[in-house]
């Protein structure tokens, strides 16, 4: 945990898109100055530099990546706050850009533990996973695409049989009503050129995980772990020593399940769905695939199905996300460690036993 020992002067910045407010405190809690300053990065770097050595408070949001490595540079301390910890700007019925700086600059000055800090990946770490969230962008509007053609055909009567998703515009061009070419023709040749982007993007992320991050080798040996979940893993959680244990990953990940416990009140509640939800969404594909029909033997797939066999018409999906938050705390194990992944590494330690 990064320490934080107390500041002689507070900012507290609130990013806008086009202007961000800013207020310094002294040590004393004074006023010492309120400003604007504009969202772009030669304003925002002459700023920086004019003011003096300073604690800078911000939340998190489509800016801050950037603007809190350039006030880095410029020999400012920089906390990003998370804005789902900041209930008191969020929820304050006076919500102002200029009341929002100053909270911020408040809440840095008491305790910045309040903020629950967020530490932002490197630029390049950025850069690269910007090509696995744009692969994904680009995956969900061929589905939408795939989706909106075959509703059209069954429309008026016809069907386009089971494929896959990267043959669809072939097979589909071939079933297709003649009446329905003019309108769904030039869809097919986009959904076409989509999936030629995609294997691209494929490509792109296999020499990444290759050439730069080699520790997605080691991840991929687990099974339903392909290129893309490997490397969101590794570019999504940056520091696997910043996590004291394994397990905490689960919980990063907001797949672990919330608590309201209040006196003799303790609801079950699901899972938080806090953290990157991309890699979320991506663990939860691996999981499925671990638990179904073609996922190799293992530990982990036993102890899946054992779960989705205990009844009750939500046992299979509470299974899939159980599955997926112990192959984040795996994952985490392996890069960690170093280990070659073991199948049956439980089973062994029983019959050793």
């Amino acid at each position: 945990m990064r320490d934080y020992s107390r500041a002689e002067r507070v900012i507290g910045l609130d990013l806008g898109d086009q202007r961000s407010h800013f207020q310094v405190l002294k040590e004393s809690g004074e006023v010492e100055e309120v400003g604007q300053v504009p969202t772009r990065r030669r304003e925002m770097e002459r700023w920086g530099q004019q003011q003096k050595a300073a604690r800078v408070v911000m939340e998190a949001g489509t800016h801050s990546p950037w603007v809190s490595r350039l006030l880095e540079a410029c020999g400012h301390e920089v906390v990003v706050a998370n804005p789902r910890k900041v209930q008191l700007i969020t929820k304050n019925v006076k919500k102002r850009d200029a009341v929002d700086a100053e909270l911020l600059a408040r809440l840095g000055r008491v305790d910045v533990e309040l903020l629950s800090p967020v530490k932002h990946r490197c630029a390049e770490a950025q850069q690269d996973l910007a090509v696995i969230r744009s692969r994904d962008a680009v995956v969900r509007t061929r589905s939408q695409l795939i989706h909106h053609v075959r509703g059209a055909v069954k429309a008026v009567g016809g069907r386009i049989g089971s494929c896959s998703a990267p043959g669809f515009a072939r097979r589909a061009a071939e079933q297709m009503p003649a009446e329905l070419k003019p309108a769904l023709g030039p869809v097919l040749e986009v959904v076409a050129q989509l999936t030629r982007q995609i294997r691209q993007y494929d490509r792109v992320i296999e020499q990444l995980g290759k050439q730069k991050y080699g520790v997605t080798e080691l991840l991929r040996s687990v099974a339903g772990v392909g290129a893309v979940t490997s490397l969101a893993f590794v570019l999504v959680i940056d520091e696997p020593a910043r996590f004291r244990r394994s397990r905490v990953v689960g919980s990063y990940l907001g797949l672990q399940t919330g608590s309201r416990q209040s006196g003799q009140q303790d609801p079950q509640l699901p899972i938080s769905k806090q953290g990157d939800q991309l890699l979320r969404r991506l663990l939860v594909n691996s999981a499925q695939y671990v638990l179904g029909p073609f996922g190799p033997d293992s530990d982990l797939r036993r102890w899946g199905l054992r779960l989705a066999e205990r009844g009750g018409k939500n046992a299979k999906k509470r299974a899939v996300v159980a599955v997926a938050r112990k192959l984040a705390v795996l994952l985490h194990h392996l890069w960690v460690c170093g280990e070659v992944y073991e199948p049956f590494n439980a089973t062994q330690r029983r019959v050793a036993a």
